[in-house]
């Protein structure tokens, strides 16, 4: 017996499987896959991130510019609160990044008619196009990466994130 864990062994047809059990009955086994599988995934958004930041800068975009680009060519004009709110930045730092993006001809604040204190920022127009070409451009990058694997390792990855998908949907948001 180890200190806080027990070895269990048993015994299944021909093979012999050894399970570690914790003191609260978790299957440290399990609990390390978890652990592999969580490490592994932080490393693929890393390689993700660093895939994305290179597009991005071909562009002259940094990551946090580039989000608020993603943001508002999929949701349109939006007040400086919103775009806060939807990155879980402060406003003095997104207006920051939108003074950035004005400069470069790139977004445009606009007052409302209703009320002149509400200032909205969205796409400039030109720029739209530009973005939807970029998407295009980064989607043909990923596909090609991803067309280096074999049909067989593809189809893994498929399954695998079909899984992960199943599991985030599946747990509840509180938890």
């Amino acid at each position: 017996m180890l200190r806080g864990l027990c070895l269990i062994k048993n015994i299944v047809g021909d093979e012999n499987k050894v399970k570690i059990i914790s003191q609260r009955g978790e299957n440290m086994v399990d609990i390390n896959r978890s652990m592999e599988v969580t490490k592994l995934f932080k490393e693929i958004m890393s390689l993700f991130k660093h895939h994305m930041g290179k597009c991005f800068e071909d562009i002259g975009l940094t990551m946090p510019q580039s989000m608020v680009v993603g943001i508002l060519s999929k949701f349109g004009k939006m007040k400086i609160s919103e775009l806060s709110s939807r990155m879980g930045l402060s406003n003095s730092t997104i207006s920051g990044i939108i003074d950035r993006l004005e400069k470069q001809n790139i977004v445009v604040r606009e007052r409302s008619i209703e009320d002149r204190r509400v200032v909205y920022v969205r796409l400039c127009s030109h720029f739209e196009e530009i973005h939807k070409d970029f998407h295009k451009k980064l989607e043909e990058k990923l596909a090609n990466i991803i067309s280096k694997g074999t049909q067989e390792e593809i189809e893994k990855i498929i399954v695998g994130f079909k899984t992960i998908k199943k599991l985030f949907e599946e747990q509840k948001i509180d938890n």
